[in-house]
């Protein structure tokens, strides 16, 4: 038995930062990289569960992404997971959530997991689509936003509560296999401890072309995705004035700058 849970290692920006020349996205010198704070809690969802049984399960993390991205990896081996995949090539440079999806459903049909967590959204990008894109080309059931999850490893079907707008909580029992993205909250994640990252740095990583999952250049990348960024720009600073006096000249002024904004005359 087995759980997927696809992991990103996330961009922030630093204090000072600069946009690359083409103007698409930030200079990679001024990021700062760390694993996605949603995929840290789907991740621990895993290994609770695999913790909480008695039957085999192996808990394998997937990242479609550079080598940098192992560090990322190796984070989630030092944390229970049992395996690491890493995806590549140089034309999946630019994919989007539906790209990157369609890389991990080609995975999922390699691996034939029980269950798939992945993360509700990424911090840096926060488009909510990748894990329901994924479930989508894998033809499975799938829920968004769990916040409670009870399952049994080897089971037909689960039970998860997730959250609606308003507060309002749903619970539902679904067919498994399943896509499930996991939110904030739904558990605590563990620290890696010094003895489980000085084993995960020497675990390996198998890496994965896009022949290997049966895909090409064309899945990937610009040609692959439905959507692709224009440019990347800083706002214009708006304009703030402080109006002095009283309460009577203060509104007289008031009046004044909104017929100028009118283009009344005083």
């Amino acid at each position: 038995m087995k759980i997927l849970v696809p992991v990103k290692q996330v961009a922030a920006l630093d204090e000072d930062f600069e946009i690359r020349d083409d103007g698409r996205d930030v200079n990679p010198d001024f990021l700062i990289r760390d694993l996605n704070e949603w995929d840290d809690f789907s991740l621990e969802e895993a290994v609770k569960i695999k913790e909480a049984t008695a039957e085999p399960l192996e808990v394998v993390v997937v990242s479609v992404a550079p080598a940098e991205a192992d560090e990322a990896l190796r984070k989630c081996l030092a944390k229970g997971a049992d395996r690491a995949i890493r995806v590549w090539d140089t034309a999946a440079e630019g994919s989007d959530p539906i790209a990157v999806a369609r890389v991990l459903a080609a995975v999922a049909k390699r691996e034939a997991p029980d269950m798939l967590f992945a993360g509700v959204q990424s911090s840096d990008q926060a488009f909510a689509a990748t894990g329901i894109a994924a479930a989508a080309f894998l033809s499975w059931p799938h829920a968004a936003v769990v916040s409670s999850l009870s399952y049994s490893p080897g089971a037909k079907s689960a039970v998860f509560r997730r959250e609606l707008e308003g507060g309002v909580l749903q619970e539902v029992q679904i067919q498994c296999p399943a896509v499930l993205t996991i939110q904030l909250g739904i558990n605590t994640p563990r620290y890696a401890s010094l003895r489980s990252i000085k084993q995960a740095a020497a675990k390996p990583i198998e890496v994965l072309s896009l022949s290997d999952l049966g895909l090409s250049a064309a899945d990937v990348g610009e040609a692959g995705s439905a959507s692709r960024v224009r440019r990347m720009y800083l706002p214009d600073k708006g304009r703030a004035q402080i109006i002095e006096g009283d309460a009577a000249q203060q509104a007289q002024r008031l009046a004044g700058i909104i017929r100028e904004f009118k283009g009344q005359a005083p």
